[in-house]
């Protein structure tokens, strides 16, 4: 076992190495979203380290593609398996708003921008729930949503419905209707 970079990797017989994530595996990077690795290596691009291992990154809801270091400090993890997407839909309807009435802007981004840096769907649900309860507030009272919330609910939602849909198997446009329907069943199945 050897070191590339701070990343622990074992070498093959035929000297190429095995890296943290494989080609094929889909990742969160950073708040990019769901990436597909498509390649490990050196990158032949004029005025990059060719010494250097990348992971070669497509974005699945994107266009693009990031040449990301293995050792960078952008966060990466695997994408939740089907059984972990069904066991947060599953708390949704139990998971507490999290409680923010800071009126001044930049802290409540400063705020918000704290859950979103976990990477954690547990997270990103949580502020999404908060500031659903918070526009229903608004609504009710004649008001409309701040577009600070209207801003971290957006990214929030959007990397939920990403990471879910590649988790689920189903299409980002369907994860919202399947999320209502199993809560909807779970609500119904709890009263009976």
């Amino acid at each position: 076992m050897d070191s590339i970079f701070g990343y622990k990797v074992k070498y093959k017989e035929d000297g190429s190495y095995k890296s943290m994530y494989k080609i094929g595996e889909f990742i969160i990077y950073g708040n990019n979203g769901v990436c597909e690795v498509i390649d490990v290596g050196s990158i032949n691009i004029s005025g990059i380290n060719k010494d250097k291992i990348y992971y070669t990154l497509k974005q699945i809801y994107e266009n693009g593609s990031i040449f990301a270091p293995i050792d960078t400090r952008v966060f990466m993890r695997g994408v939740i398996t089907y059984e972990e997407a069904q066991q947060l839909i599953e708390r949704i309807p139990f998971i507490k708003e999290v409680e923010c009435s800071e009126k001044n802007g930049k802290l409540l981004e400063n705020y918000y921008k704290k859950f979103l840096e976990s990477h954690e769907c547990i997270d990103l649900l949580s502020i999404i729930s908060s500031i659903y309860d918070k526009k229903d507030n608004a609504i009710n009272s004649g008001k409309k949503l701040g577009q600070i919330d209207e801003k971290f609910m957006k990214i929030a939602t959007g990397l939920i419905h990403d990471e879910f849909s590649v988790a689920l198997g189903i299409p980002r446009e369907e994860v919202q209707t399947y999320i209502n329907e199993k809560i909807k069943e779970i609500k119904k199945n709890r009263v009976i």
